[in-house]
């Protein structure tokens, strides 16, 4: 029973968006710099990566406009500043990779997921993206669309 519960990580928060807006070609796996008070938010399941994406300050991905709310029962003194800019933590090759991306190729690194890993340590899963055009997000609801239709009559004449 210990094995079920370690198979699916517990997630806080989801970009359900960013299929639709971005292709996603790699994801990355990254640790995130917090404080005390944005575990404490985290853990109450609070968290909002909608309309966050990474960008590159220096030599580090930083994770940017992502809303941890405050800790209610942190005080004012040891409480965070709710949409702060948040270090990301990965290894330096897959740094370097993105920073090449961004800078190169004109990518986005947009933030798909934030979940509790099975040490129970905060974990982000960041996309390699590039932006979908008016024409491409019509063809992929058209796709999904065409994928329902298709199980409902598959299901219709069984």
């Amino acid at each position: 029973m210990a094995d079920a519960k370690k198979a699916a990580p517990k997630t806080i928060a989801e970009n359900r968006r960013a299929r639709f807006d971005y292709f996603l070609e790699e994801t990355f796996e990254a640790g995130i710099a917090l404080t005390g008070s944005e575990v404490k938010s985290l853990r109450n399941g609070k968290a909002n990566i909608a309309e966050s994406y990474a960008a590159v300050e220096g030599d580090q991905i930083m994770l940017v406009n992502a809303d941890i709310p405050p800790y209610a029962q942190a005080g004012p003194h040891f409480n965070h500043e709710p949409r702060r800019h948040r270090k990301l933590l990965l290894k330096r090759k897959q740094i370097d990779k993105l920073i090449g991306a961004v800078q190169r190729d004109g990518r986005t690194i947009i933030p798909t997921k934030l979940y509790w890993s099975d040490k129970g340590l905060a974990k982000l899963e960041v996309a390699l993206a590039k932006g979908k055009k008016e024409h491409d997000k019509r063809e992929t609801a058209a796709a999904r669309d065409w994928q329902r239709d298709k199980a409902r009559l598959m299901r219709e004449k069984g």
